[in-house]
């Protein structure tokens, strides 16, 4: 009995003949043989549950699912944009039909008692206040309360929710769980029951509702310049900017098509905005497919930034034009190539040159390098440094000072003038570092103007009695 194939959903026409859910499989093919059967597919099911989440989201963005085959639409504050809650239901009825799929539409001031007017009453838009007249009529399972619990208050001869609201409420309570007077509430509207939107809302936002639908990317980018230059005229009055934003397309089928960009300083300017979109569908491996129109465009900021004002130098403003032209040459290529593709140096909390810096992602804001200590006006470390040092020979007036000549590559080079050591001994706390040996680090300038890096391996009698010199960088 357990295992009986069973029907999971019918259509109207099977409806009217008094097949239903849960009747089984075989029962129903003995009363209309050649029944058209289809095996259940959740995973399709939810496909196409979410995909008309998508396409609800263009009359509000919180949209949650109701599955298996419900969503709810908070519409707080939107209807007046659809002339009202009673037209914008309509236009929702008519939009599902227009897409293949039958659906009751309810309207209420709860989620409970919107999902069991669509469920179980009439496609109403129901007055605030008026929750409880309206529910006391309809069965015990609109409140979804479980099948177990359903059939128990049957027993008892409960059989609407009217019947339990006349009824003590700590008995009930007792017996069948606080769940299910929770539920009654939240469908009264005593207790509050927000729902959870599929995507999360951005507090930074605004829309475009087009009176044509348009088909062309110019078109399309002339829009989101558009609603730019308002979502950052918002963001300014609060002081930031937006290091991330995105752009939502609705098509007049249905269908949406988004579309995210980042940021690595904030943005304000729609213009600005305009530049790195163009980037991102440029990029789109698919070209940007409109069908018949995007009839509205929605642009938000999931991410925004504190600005802070800038005072401009006696340059005129050129070190902040360059740090502007600079970022925006970032963002145009993490825009083109994806921001995981781009690095930048950044320096790593070690003193031993070769990691001393390291590779970050270009959106990360390294901390500020601080060069050590020099008693010359010559940088202290190269920028250059050879990826794996150089043996080299040298000859020293003492064991442990600076090399007067050099072997490097075959030639000898004579030694004019030399800076040193700097002294880098090994970080024992590291694994694998604690029998590095101590380095002897030399600026030296060669007769023929050669400036280069050059370090001595291991104390002289204390660690080795024949010291290793190395050629680390060079000095440009």
């Amino acid at each position: 009995m357990g295992n009986a194939a069973r029907l999971l959903a019918v259509d109207a026409v099977a409806a009217a003949r008094g097949l239903a859910p849960g009747l089984a499989l075989a029962d129903a093919g003995a009363m209309f043989p050649g029944l058209d059967v289809v095996e259940a597919d959740p995973a399709a099911d939810l496909a196409l549950l979410e995909a008309l989440a998508d396409g609800m989201e263009v009359w509000t963005p919180l949209v949650a699912l109701d599955p298996p085959d419900g969503l709810l639409l908070d519409i707080t504050g939107c209807a007046h944009l659809f002339e009202g809650e009673a037209a914008m239901a309509g236009a929702v009825r008519r939009r599902l039909a227009g897409w293949g799929i039958a659906a009751r539409v309810a309207v209420a001031a709860t989620p409970g008692c919107a999902v069991a007017l669509a469920r179980h009453g009439a496609e109403i838009v129901a007055a605030p206040g008026r929750e409880a007249a309206l529910l006391t009529p309809l069965p015990l399972a609109a409140l979804r309360p479980g099948p177990e619990v359903v059939e128990g208050l049957r027993d008892a001869g409960l059989e609407t929710i009217g019947d339990i609201m006349l009824r003590p409420r700590a008995p009930l309570a007792a017996r069948y769980g606080a769940g299910l007077l929770r539920r009654l509430d939240q469908a009264l509207g005593l207790v509050d029951a927000p729902i959870s939107p599929r995507r999360p809302v951005a507090d930074h936002m605004v829309e475009r509702r087009l009176v044509e639908p348009i088909v062309s990317e110019p078109h399309v980018l002339h829009a989101l310049t558009a609603l730019g230059d308002s979502l950052g005229a918002a963001l300014e009055t609060e002081g930031l900017g937006a290091t991330r934003l995105e752009a939502v397309l609705f098509r007049v089928d249905g269908a949406v098509r988004r579309l995210a960009i980042g940021a690595g300083r904030p943005l304000r300017r729609g213009a600005e905005m305009r530049r790195l979109f163009t980037d991102r569908l440029a990029a789109l491996a698919d070209p940007l497919e409109a069908g018949f129109g995007f009839e509205a465009i929605r642009l938000s900021a999931p991410e925004v930034r504190t600005v802070v004002p800038v005072q401009p130098g006696f340059d005129g403003g050129a070190a902040i034009e360059a740090a502007a032209a600079f970022s925006g040459l970032v963002d145009h290529l993490a825009t083109r190539l994806g921001p995981g593709r781009l690095r930048r140096l950044a320096p790593r909390d070690s003193h031993v040159p070769e990691r001393a810096m390291q590779l970050a992602p270009i959106a990360a804001t390294p901390d500020a390098f601080i060069a050590p200590d020099q008693d010359s006006r010559l940088p202290a470390r190269p920028c250059r440094l050879l990826e794996k040092p150089e043996a080299l020979e040298a000859l020293a007036e003492v064991p442990d000072g600076p090399p007067r000549r050099i072997r490097w590559r075959g030639l000898w080079h004579e030694v004019a003038r030399a800076e040193g050591p700097e002294r880098i001994a090994p970080e024992w706390w590291r694994a694998g570092q604690a029998d590095m040996p101590t380095r002897d680090y030399f600026r030296v300038e060669t007769a023929a103007g050669l400036r280069l890096w050059l370090y001595r391996e291991g104390l002289y009698g204390r660690e080795t009695d024949h010291p290793r010199w190395c050629l680390h960088g060079f000095f440009l």
